[in-house]
């Protein structure tokens, strides 16, 4: 927030007590707003509700010590505050002027919103049972679609003599068109979430994905399994494309750090175990059942989201009280402060289509966490590229075999996630506490700089043992690290761009997961020229060497200049 910015101004003194939504006097100050309306109630006595409660001690919330805070305590002391000053939608210049200290404002008797801050339909204040059904049924879905990008891999050869294909361009993009679609999907899916709801664009995306998937397994050409791999990838994007915005509506600040793990561990655990049965399934059935298998899975979590999974969006959640208290009252000004009436809804599809592809190219907070995880996204893709060529050609594995060596990137995946979801939000709660702070997205940081070790030395350690053929344990165990650096720092990564873009959180992983799908889809493509020139070991120094800078340069910057990157920011949350 740079200084020509107002700063926000605090509710009224019967909202800071009995936490009432209604902002009957409103005060502003450029340093402490809430310091500031409490001098008011001193100096003007008027102001209180009756002679008695003017009498009585000043809550102790607003008995601290009055210092000048920074500009960076300021800027996240007005959290929701400011973002409702701020639309982005109308531009980032937008702000609205302060009104005079003792100028009423009347409160709006139409305006639907939370009954208190402790509404139980509000997702924040869900118990706790309901918020872990839904992390869970979206990180289902988020596992099982990525499943399907490589599990297709070791029947490969198979498709290659029944459909009689004789470019290896064209075999491999059988396998890698899904991960196209899977780029394309975010910038529909996204959008529309934010438009109807999480639920509802999930539940349709996924039976699109169901669908084409299954008929996957009937394709009787090169043209239609293409076409209905491409298909199905794009319905399978909308797990990664909405399950963000599902743990932003979800989940705290301070709670996010596990529920963020789990479900960032989806994408990376399907991928390994994909290969794993999908060469099993080819060897001792055939490569139809990989689709049908798959769909099976898929049918059961379906069912169970239909089930179980409720809407999280608040939005959503508000129209459709909105709706059902126009019903009862035949009020028909009742609206909520989400809904624009005064447009179309073609003006409003074209709003948040376009939304996603704004944010890419003009937030960089995005950009800096976009490429970040998309290199690191290209040489997990790129490791899995790898692997036949090590354990078939250098060790002589035959392929059931060499397919249980993915089971080390899903043993580093797993003990990841142990040690980095509890870590996460105790280091998040212990800088809140360290700095008298009620929290920031920069406070996710820290953890994304032992990533700089972490992972580069696990790659490295995977290709020289594998160059010099040492024990298999060796190169999986450097596999293994080198899956562990990878789920923390994504984990990070994703919580930091979910804290700094709450309401728009489909929208910005949507926007991001192009960046990285389009990496996971390319890395592989130069993963055999590169071996063949440098060598397995060489190569992935190179890699590594490149992976060590980035996840030096790109935390440092956010941890630094995050803060000051978000204040110019529209969209952000704060």
């Amino acid at each position: 927030m740079n200084s020509a910015t107002p700063l926000p101004r605090t509710n009224s003194r019967a909202s800071v007590w009995s936490g009432s939504r209604s902002s009957i006097w409103r005060s502003w100050s450029p340093f402490n707003p809430v310091a500031n309306y409490e001098r008011s109630l001193d100096n003007y006595p008027w102001l209180t509700i009756n002679e008695d409660e003017y009498s009585r001690p000043s809550p102790p919330s607003l008995r601290r010590a009055r210092h000048k805070p920074t500009l960076n305590d300021t800027c996240e002391h007005a959290g929701a505050s400011d973002r409702h000053q701020r639309d982005p939608e109308r531009g980032s210049g937008d702000t609205v002027d302060p009104e005079p200290l003792l100028d009423p404002q009347e409160p709006d008797p139409n305006l639907v919103t939370w009954d208190s801050d402790e509404d139980p339909a509000n997702p924040h204040n869900w118990p706790q049972r309901k918020k872990w059904t839904s992390t869970l049924l979206v990180s289902c879905f988020t596992f099982i679609s990525p499943v399907s990008s490589t599990m297709l891999a070791p029947a490969l050869p198979d498709l290659q003599r029944q459909f009689n294909i004789a470019s290896e361009f064209d075999v491999y993009l059988i396998m890698s068109i899904f991960l196209l679609a899977y780029a394309v999907g975010p910038f529909l899916l996204a959008p529309l979430s934010e438009m109807y709801g999480r639920v509802v664009v999930l539940q349709s995306a996924n039976m699109v994905y169901l669908v084409f998937n299954t008929v996957c397994g009937f394709a009787q050409t090169r043209e239609q399994i293409l076409v209905f791999r491409f298909l199905s990838g794009l319905g399978g994007s909308a797990p990664q494309a909405l399950g963000g915005g599902v743990l932003s509506d979800c989940w705290r600040h301070e709670e996010r750090g596990m529920a963020i793990a789990i479900y960032s561990l989806a994408p990376f655990l399907g991928p390994a175990v994909g290969p794993i049965a999908g060469g099993y399934l080819t060897q001792y059935i055939d490569w139809r059942w990989i689709f049908w298998v798959v769909s099976m899975a898929d049918a059961v979590v379906q069912v169970l989201a239909f089930l179980f999974l409720s809407e999280t969006y608040p939005p959503k959640i508000l129209k459709l009280k909105a709706d059902r208290l126009r019903k009862e009252t035949g009020n028909k000004a009742l609206h909520t402060e989400f809904e624009t009436p005064d447009r179309t809804f073609l003006q409003s599809l074209r709003k948040n289509l376009e939304r996603p592809f704004v944010m890419l190219f003009t937030q960089p907070t995005i950009q800096i966490t976009a490429l970040y995880r998309a290199y690191l996204y290209g040489l997990m893709y790129l490791v899995f590229a790898s692997f036949p060529m090590v354990w078939e050609r250098q060790y002589n594995q035959d392929p059931s075999t060499a397919s249980l060596n993915y089971l080390s990137l899903g043993a580093g995946f797993v003990v990841g996630l142990q040690v980095s979801g509890p870590l996460i939000d105790k280091v998040y709660s212990h800088l809140k506490t360290r700095h008298c702070h009620p929290g920031r997205p920069e406070f996710r940081i820290p953890l994304m700089f032992p990533t700089a070790l972490i992972t580069p030395a696990g790659l490295i350690l995977y290709g020289v043992a594998a160059h010099h053929k040492l024990h298999w344990a060796i190169p999986n165990t450097g596999a293994g690290i080198f899956a562990a650096g990878l789920i923390l720092s994504f984990q990070c990564a994703q919580t930091y761009v979910v804290d700094s873009y709450e309401r728009y959180a489909a929208s910005a992983t949507g926007a991001a997961a192009f960046v990285r799908t389009m990496a996971g889809f390319a890395f592989p493509l130069f993963a055999p020229r590169l071996y063949d020139v440098l060598g397995i070991a060489w190569g992935n120094v190179l890699l590594a060497g490149t992976a060590g800078v980035l996840c030096l340069v790109a935390p440092a910057v956010l941890w630094r200049c995050g803060e000051r990157i978000r204040a110019r920011s529209s969209y952000c949350a704060g």
